[in-house]
């Protein structure tokens, strides 16, 4: 079962419940050098790239990860985490790394490709075309959006 995300949550924060619930509309999957004004990007082992362009949120911070659905889970990687829903599990550990700015590999040893149920972030991890992508939003430290959620 996929961990809660924000459009599980009973309590959506706004306004970015809304740009998850219509994440496929603000993607695109392109060459790096035409996706040059996305607000974030996601670099493919194939030489593509995925870019957000969303609108910004006042006081959140937008991250995103993308990989190919069918690419070989790495066998290493695979006997630590396991391999089944491998990459929709991969792109949202990414996403919440970004987020918290952690290095993927301490967040293994806090989190292993899991994420907080605890944590401020939301997410929604979809199919586009060939991609699994997770877009995650959360508060920038010092905003209005982080200091409601330490209430």
């Amino acid at each position: 079962m996929p961990p809660p995300s924000d459009l599980d949550r009973r309590a959506r924060p706004r306004p970015v419940s809304g740009l998850l619930a219509a994440a496929g509309r603000h993607l695109r999957v392109g060459v790096p050098a035409d996706l040059t004004d996305a607000v974030t990007r996601s670099h493919l082992d194939d030489g593509r790239c995925v870019g957000w362009y969303g609108p910004t949120t006042p006081g959140w911070r937008v991250a995103i990860d993308a990989e190919r659905a069918d690419a070989p889970v790495p066998p290493a990687l695979g006997r630590r985490f396991g391999v089944e829903d491998f990459w929709a599990r991969w792109t949202r550990a990414e996403c919440c790394c970004k987020l918290a700015d952690v290095p993927v590999a301490a967040w293994w040893r806090l989190h292993g490709l899991g994420t907080p149920a605890d944590g401020s972030a939301v997410w929604r991890t979809l199919r586009v075309a060939d991609l699994v992508v997770t877009v995650g939003f959360a508060p920038a430290p010092g905003s209005v959006a982080a200091s409601r959620l330490d209430r």
